[in-house]
């Protein structure tokens, strides 16, 4: 490859399972993405289109080639479409794992599942009762009966009412805000333009209707629809899975783990769970531990089963199990390429169709679960959450029957682990505060804590991996910002070390002595890139505790190494509540200077949240240091929006 292992990721485990890669020639995403160049200039601008088989048609962003598709539309139509169709696939993804949590809690408070169970009522009732859902003297089953019909519900509303988890759990003046839009964008288009969705399946049917062949040109109208689609799923499929989650296997709650490929064992049966999904890995691991399990793996010369996770699944297990992870996206590989892996497992999202092919050089099982990630050369076994009991100890006992087959002289596990603490959810972030906001609205007023940051993301292969994520961390936390986040980012910050205690050293005075005070790090795990949802609501608790609109919150938002349509759909649901977004790399929008100045400008004036973009972390950290003192004087907390970094 034409660049070190250390320019390829700073993660020192990383950069020596990469030296490994070079030397025995495996296949990765960095040596993929090597291979692709020079990519596609067109696509990274978005000014190319193949929606019909007329295309595919492109734009010359130098006016020395065509000015419009065969159809007629111009750039700005294209880029529209295309970041549409972006976030409907995004949101798709987030809400559909939102409709089979949903689907899984009404057929346990049926009786139809009995695999699962109700492990937290208190939650369920708290759900129920913002739903507006009697409690009073009722059987929780019953309860959770009705709770899952509501958000079920929300997938299939055909009418134009807004789905009840999104009136229920939107902060006040952001919900007033967002409905009063429909007039204003009326007026400005002529044409009847809505943000608040009506049901989450039907914003997504909307857009792939809308970018049809001969339907929606109007770049307004286009993003207005990939605003309201992603907002159906913050506030509303994500919502429902995070919420429903917590209900069936817990909420999140302190505790310490260990990250990155380190937490791999050689004495022991090594089980990978990678994806998004709780519902299989939660049953994994309570097979993996059990009894039956760790003498079957003594059996074959193991010490027990070893579950690590990857990614949200790992995100998933580490937050409600204390499962230690092995890294985030771009582990996936290396993890394999230790040689110690007996079984990867996966459920969906974010699975490399290569991990097949790479495991396959080794002894180790890469099975997939689900009917909607079919990779070929894998070892699929269908997971069914009616019959989940005997499918997870089926799955553990493959992993069990891989070790024998490990070639000890292929082994090599870096040693590399860091502890973090996680499980931060908002009911544990309130608890720490005492169980309201007051304090963490007092340390803010008073100026201790300047604002919070909301770090998300994947990695990217175009970006040394979590060097962003990290950089821009520190960065914030030395200048007093507290920061909070979910998914990729979430781990990079938990291998850095900057989710232990030992991570107060690293913040401003003011947020380092409240963290010493709350006993917390500077640096806060949310969960799984689906519990965005629990930075949503977050901040419109504090919110509807100062009586104001999210955007007046000295709050930004950044995906600094983001990759998947996923993440689109996120930052437009943060955007379309009112906060400021970093994003890097840039999205594929600047082939349309209309495109990017709604979602640069335009929507600053009429949402209060916008997108920016920023390639340098310490530039972005100064721009972000900016904007909180700029909501800080709106406020009414500094007489002037001045950084004293």
């Amino acid at each position: 490859m034409g660049t070190r292992p250390d320019q390829r990721s700073v993660d020192p485990a990383a950069a020596a399972m990469l030296k490994i890669s070079d030397r025995e020639g495996f296949d990765t995403a960095w040596s993929r993405l090597e291979a692709q160049q020079p990519q596609c200039g067109y696509g990274q601008l978005g000014t190319c289109c193949r929606n019909c088989s007329m295309g595919p048609c492109r734009i010359d962003p130098l006016e020395e080639g065509p000015r419009r598709g065969v159809c007629g539309a111009n750039a700005d139509t294209m880029v529209a479409r295309n970041l549409a169709r972006m976030a409907a696939a995004g949101a798709s993804a987030h809400s559909d794992h939102g409709r089979k949590v949903a689907l899984l809690l009404k057929d346990v408070a049926s009786g139809r599942n009995t695999d699962y169970t109700i492990f937290n009522p208190d939650k369920l009732m708290v759900v129920a009762a913002r739903l507006g859902i009697a409690t009073e003297g009722r059987e929780t089953l019953e309860v959770a009966g009705d709770v899952a019909d509501v958000a079920i519900a929300c997938f299939g509303a055909q009418g134009e009412e807004t789905i009840p988890f999104s009136t229920s759990y939107m902060p006040e003046k952001r919900l007033e805000l967002l409905k009063d839009l429909e007039g204003t964008l009326a007026e400005m288009t002529g044409a009847r333009i809505g943000l608040m969705p009506r049901g989450i399946d039907r914003e997504v049917v909307d857009i792939m209707h809308r970018t049809h062949f001969g339907c929606d040109a109007d770049p307004l109208s286009l993003v207005a629809q990939s605003l309201r689609c992603s907002l159906g799923d913050g506030w509303g499929g994500s919502l429902i899975a995070t919420e429903c989650q917590d209900i069936l296997f817990g909420t999140p709650t302190v505790r310490t783990i260990k990250a990155n490929l380190g937490v791999l064992d050689t004495d022991m049966v090594n089980l990978v769970v990678h994806g998004h999904e709780p519902v299989l890995s939660e049953k994994v691991l309570e097979w993996a531990r059990s009894p039956e399990m760790t003498e079957a793996a003594r059996a074959v010369g193991a010490k027990g089963v070893n579950v690590v996770g990857l990614c949200c699944t790992g995100n998933e297990l580490l937050m409600r199990q204390g499962v230690n992870v092995a890294g985030n996206l771009l582990h996936s590989e290396l993890a394999i390429m230790t040689g110690a892996v007996e079984a990867m497992v996966v459920d969906v999202q974010c699975i490399f169709p290569s991990l097949a092919d790479l495991s396959s050089c080794f002894h180790t099982r890469f099975i997939t679960t689900s009917e909607q990630t079919n990779i070929p050369g894998a070892l699929h076994i269908q997971f069914e959450e009616h019959d989940a009991n005997a499918i997870a100890r089926r799955i553990v006992q493959t992993a069990i029957d891989a070790f024998p087959g490990r070639n000890a002289a292929k082994v090599y596990i870096p040693q590399e682990t860091e502890e973090a603490m996680v499980g931060f959810s908002v009911e544990q972030i309130l608890a720490a505060l005492g169980g309201t906001p007051d304090p963490l609205v007092e340390v803010i007023a008073n100026g201790t804590i300047k604002g919070v940051v909301g770090i998300v993301g994947c990695n990217n292969a175009k970006v040394q991996q979590d060097f962003f994520h990290l950089s821009l961390t520190r960065e914030l936390i030395k200048r007093d910002i507290l920061v909070l986040g979910t998914g990729c980012w979430a781990i990079a910050a938990a291998k850095a070390g900057l989710m232990n205690l030992d991570a107060q050293q690293q913040a401003g005075p003011g947020l380092k002595a409240v963290c010493e005070q709350l006993g917390i790090p500077p640096v806060l795990h949310m969960g799984s890139c689906v519990d965005c949802s629990r930075m949503l609501v977050l901040t419109g608790a504090l919110a509807d505790h100062l009586g104001v609109d999210t955007a007046a919150l000295p709050v930004v938002g950044s995906a600094p190494e983001w990759t998947t349509e996923k993440a689109v759909a996120i930052g437009s649901y943060f955007v379309g509540s009112g906060l400021p977004v970093h994003l890097w790399p840039v999205p594929p929008i600047l082939g349309s200077p209309v495109v990017t100045k709604i979602l640069t400008e335009s929507a600053k004036d009429l949402l209060g949240g916008y997108f920016f973009v920023e390639e340098d972390p310490v530039a972005t950290a100064d721009r972000m240091e900016a904007i909180i003192m700029e909501k800080r004087v709106g406020l009414g907390l500094e007489k002037e929006a001045t950084c004293n970094s």
